[in-house]
């Protein structure tokens, strides 16, 4: 099976489940802050910190919702799972099997997630170009490893 970037992002934050169940999001988002971020939809290959090369799709449904489509290989036919980040209330979030990420700033250049629930990890999407982009894992030091960063470089699928 492939390993994708959100595969990867949530394996962490479930090895790093922390009792932090409060938002560590202030601001409140709006549609017009998402409409920043529309540079990241299409599709996309990343390499960097992972054995193989992993294959997404990202797309809005509407102004409030990012959907992020994972594929089993290159040949993008076949979606394994899909994850949603959804502003709902002014928050920015999104998660996975009891987990949830939520934004705590959004600019034209990308946006940073941070715990909201069961994580203790962060993670940001940097726009470097048109067709490139760095996702980066931030995790926290633990009493086996310091902190740390994983980087994914994002190359558009044309």
């Amino acid at each position: 099976m492939k390993i994708k970037l959100l595969q990867i992002l949530f394996a962490f934050a479930l090895l790093s489940i922390s009792s932090y169940a409060g938002s560590a999001q202030t601001k409140k988002f709006t549609t017009a802050d998402l409409q920043k971020l529309r540079w990241i939809e299409g599709t996309w290959r990343g390499t960097g910190d992972t054995n193989k090369p992993f294959f997404e799709r990202y797309r809005f449904e509407g102004d409030s919702v990012l959907a992020v489509d994972g594929f089993e290989d290159a040949t993008l036919k076949k979606i394994n799972d899909t994850t949603r980040f959804e502003l709902k209330d002014g928050e920015f979030g999104g998660g996975s099997e009891g987990s949830r990420y939520v934004a705590k700033w959004i600019d034209d250049h990308g946006v940073e997630f941070g715990p909201g629930v069961n994580v203790n990890n962060s993670f940001r999407w940097e726009r470097e170009s048109k067709d490139v982009w760095k996702a980066t894992i931030l995790l926290p030091a633990n009493d086996k490893k310091p902190a740390r960063q994983l980087v994914y470089k994002m190359e558009r699928i044309k």
